[in-house]
């Protein structure tokens, strides 16, 4: 096949293009003078018109600016999408739900608010928040309940600011119904301990009010 340079391209598309250029001409040019007038009026018109909407480079430039823009709030808007239900998803873990845990399941033996001792490692706390069954990330279930323990993942959870006096640096944890056991007559020394509640009568913690508008049965 014989090479074509871009010049000679230019004059063959030029060359078809004269075609009906003529027969228009032609037609335009047969008629009368005042309807040719029009008509080339009409086709300068439309000249202007297509080279101000597809040959000017300062509105193909607006119009890339536009694209981009758009574009760029496309995917900027995913990722705080993407951000803010990765970041609720994650509150809603180890017992962080705000969402209002009403009715409370008979399964949940122990409440908001109540001292506990953790039975093998003897550390106490207070309960801060519950699930009806365990809620992390998977990989943290994996690694917490190797197959032989899958079935303590269906029990209730518990969500622990773990006492100071223990003398342990981990200040929570998040543990099954079957490792504690409440206590009575011991207060917990702990930062956020006053976050959560308001005072102690001797059995168990008064819940701060928005604490209590999310364990309404504790």
């Amino acid at each position: 096949m014989p090479h074509i340079s871009a010049a000679a391209a230019l004059q063959i598309c030029a060359l078809l293009a004269a075609l009906p250029a003529q027969y228009y001409i032609s037609r335009w040019y047969g008629a009368d003078s005042a309807q040719s007038i029009r008509m080339t009026k009409r086709l300068i018109a439309c000249g202007s018109s297509f080279t101000k909407s597809y040959l000017s480079l300062d509105l193909w430039a607006d119009r890339l600016k536009l694209w981009l823009s758009e574009a760029r709030n496309w995917y900027y808007g995913g990722k705080k999408i993407e951000s803010a239900n990765n970041e609720a998803e994650n509150r809603s873990y180890f017992a962080a739900s705000s969402h209002v845990h009403s009715p409370k399941p008979e399964s949940i033996q122990f409440s908001v608010g109540q001292v506990i001792v953790h039975k093998r490692f003897g550390y106490s706390g207070v309960i801060v928040g519950w699930d009806r069954r365990a809620k992390a990330p998977e990989e943290w279930l994996q690694y917490k309940y190797p197959p032989e323990k899958q079935d303590v993942k269906d029990t209730p959870h518990y969500r622990i600011l773990i006492n100071n006096a223990s003398g342990l640096g981990k200040s929570t944890a998040y543990v099954p119904e079957e490792e504690i056991t409440v206590i009575v007559g011991l207060q917990v020394h702990h930062p956020d301990v006053k976050v959560y509640f308001c005072g102690y009568d001797g059995s168990k913690y008064i819940l701060q009010p928005w604490l209590r508008d999310i364990y309404p049965h504790d």
